[in-house]
């Protein structure tokens, strides 16, 4: 099926109806579902909640889908870049903050009502998101949906971020802000858009929080919004727009994280130090590893 396919097609549809009936069953309130742009791609957009609730319910999520598609012969995965020609799948994320009932980020009269707090929030998860990749991008195949480039012609579905902006209602920003509903103040939020959904939601969640609330304590300024089509432009207009790279795979990844105080303090120095050695380990085999493209593009000429 195509993207928001309504044609009745058995597997899709009735793999959705289940899965949805048994999260709701379970308490995971279930807003929005509907088939992406990939083949047998599905999203389904559980309700907000605090962020340790969301990664709990992210993890019991990731094990009804598997139930379920195993119950009716299937296989789910949430591996970020299953096929080399359609698009990943994301884990889009919103995020918002509340000081009792107030929304943090609202601002009447501000530009996108966002607040001084809001503006930071991102400006923190802008300047950190390049040490904090390997945590929301964890796997070798994560940076294959970052920078596959099926992602740029792909259209709806096909959105995955590769560079470290942010801009208002742009899907090819990292850091999204999505349109106000006038008198839904706490509507107001961030979308963070490269985290994939191989990442472990407690760790990713961690980071990402401490970035933004990092931006706030230390008052980051935010860099002018990029309202363009960041992926259409060059490399000499991003530079001049001051927008940077996200890595372009877990080593280099790695190599950011190593070196970041924010993901050491923030992770603590057992989990910091194990999940280092756990994906640098990764790293290593992957890149001993002779791939199918290799034997497909060298092997007949050389």
């Amino acid at each position: 099926s195509g993207y928001f396919d309504h044609t009745p097609q058995a597997v899709g549809m009735d793999f959705r109806r289940q899965a949805i009936t048994m999260l709701e069953s379970m308490g995971i309130s279930v807003e929005f579902s509907h088939h992406e742009g990939a083949p047998g791609q599905q999203e389904i957009d559980l309700r907000y909640a605090d962020a340790l609730s969301t990664a709990d319910n992210i993890m019991t999520f990731r094990l009804i889908m598997k139930q379920v598609a195993l119950e009716q012969g299937l296989q789910a995965t949430f591996m970020p870049k299953p096929f080399s020609e359609y698009p990943g799948s994301g884990m889009h994320s919103h995020l918002s903050l509340f000081e009792g009932d107030r929304n943090a980020f609202y601002e009447s009269g501000a530009e996108y009502q966002l607040s001084k707090v809001g503006r930071s929030f991102i400006a923190g998860l802008l300047r950190h998101a390049a040490e904090i990749a390997a945590v929301t991008n964890q796997w070798v195949n994560s940076y294959k949906r970052i920078w596959g480039g099926s992602e740029r012609t792909a259209g709806a579905g096909g959105e995955a971020p590769s560079y470290i902006c942010w801009g208002h209602n742009n899907r090819s920003a990292l850091v999204r802000v999505p349109m106000y509903k006038p008198g839904k103040m706490g509507s107001v939020r961030v979308e963070f858009r490269s985290l994939d959904t191989g990442a472990n939601p407690y760790l990713a969640y961690a980071v990402l929080l401490a970035a933004g609330l990092k931006g706030i304590e230390e008052g980051y300024e935010l860099p002018p919004g990029a309202e363009d089509d960041v992926w259409a432009l060059s490399d000499a207009e991003r530079r001049a727009m001051g927008i940077d790279p996200l890595p372009q795979n877990l080593g280099e990844a790695l190599s950011l994280m190593e070196a970041s105080d924010l993901v050491a303090e923030t992770l603590g120095e057992h989990v910091f130090d194990f999940f280092l050695r756990n994906k640098k380990q990764e790293w290593v085999e992957y890149r001993s590893e002779v791939t199918a493209f290799e034997l497909k593009k060298s092997l007949p000429v050389l």
